[in-house]
């Protein structure tokens, strides 16, 4: 069992008829947890009826609150989700709220000393507040894990640079490592020589990219893996790269073969895309039939 903690935004996804909780940081949280890791997350939610709600939530799954911060004046994350024909959501994320406030505490920094394993992504840093706070744990952790969250405009350049030179994994999809290789000048169509860029820009070994329906690349110890991705009937897309980076990470630790933990990652991914909302139960023994079925 290791020991993680994940920093960054929770709140409400709200679709047109329902809404549910969310938030990068806290979806791979749920799906670590989930897979027995001890996960604790360092966030902040306001002093309402969604914050209240979010916290029975984190118990009830049996994530590690104590760094999980109120505020009296802000209120919960919200994120208005759009979905398309496909499933794919577009979002619409309101500011400020609370998680834009994370103060740097001497439990946050304890917290992360201690941990194996620190992930973080970019969207916190649309604040000078989380931004700070996030920066300087930075300096605390031992290993880092980057996931690329890209909400424009609550990001630059200069601040995915010093974020991705702090990972010891970097993830992303598709289209963000093609506009961040972009930004630093570099203009291939070629999802592997992008991946070598970073990997030597930023001195990072490990890198992962993840393509939606047509599966994922890893990149570890300077060879390629891949995986096609599995067929299933979307119903939206909400939290399957989450899932996907909880389980690849998971499976990582546990020193499992690189193509055994990508295949996995991506079938995780997979169901999760073809289920309501984020963080769908998934039984482990479903995963093994559902790669072994061959969708």
């Amino acid at each position: 069992m290791k020991n993680i903690v994940c920093f960054g935004e929770v709140l409400w996804d709200i679709f047109p008829t329902h809404k549910k909780i969310g938030g990068a940081p806290l979806n791979v949280a749920l799906r670590l947890k989930s897979l027995g890791n001890h996960v604790s997350i360092i966030t902040r939610i306001g002093r309402d009826s969604n914050g209240k709600k979010i916290v029975f939530h984190m118990v009830d799954e049996g994530i590690n609150t104590e760094n999980l911060q109120i505020d009296d004046s802000l209120k919960t994350g919200e994120v208005e989700v759009t979905l398309d024909a496909s499933g794919s959501a577009t979002y619409e994320i309101k500011k400020p709220r609370a998680w834009d406030h994370i103060q740097l505490t001497q439990e946050a920094r304890l917290v992360t000393e201690i941990s194996d394993v620190f992930i973080y992504g970019s969207l916190v840093t649309r604040s000078e507040t989380s931004k700070r706070t996030l920066l300087e744990l930075l300096k605390l952790a031992k290993f880092k894990i980057f996931d690329v969250n890209l909400r424009a405009p609550f990001y630059s350049t200069e601040i995915l640079n010093h974020l991705m030179k702090e990972a010891s994994i970097i993830k992303f999809n598709d289209d963000e490592i093609f506009e961040i290789c972009k930004s630093l000048n570099f203009d291939s169509m070629s999802i592997e020589d992008n991946i070598k860029f970073i990997s030597k820009h930023t001195n990072t070994k490990t890198i992962c990219v993840t393509k939606g329906g047509d599966g994922a690349i890893l990149y570890l110890d300077n060879t390629f893996y891949y995986n096609a991705g599995y067929k299933v009937n979307v119903v939206d897309t909400v939290g399957s790269g989450d899932s996907f980076l909880a389980t690849l990470i998971n499976k990582l630790l546990k020193n499992a073969e690189p193509q055994e933990a990508i295949n996995y990652a991506c079938a995780v991914g997979a169901i999760v895309a073809g289920n309501e909302g984020a963080n769908p139960e998934i039984k482990q023994e479903d995963i093994g039939k559902f790669i072994s079925s061959g969708y």
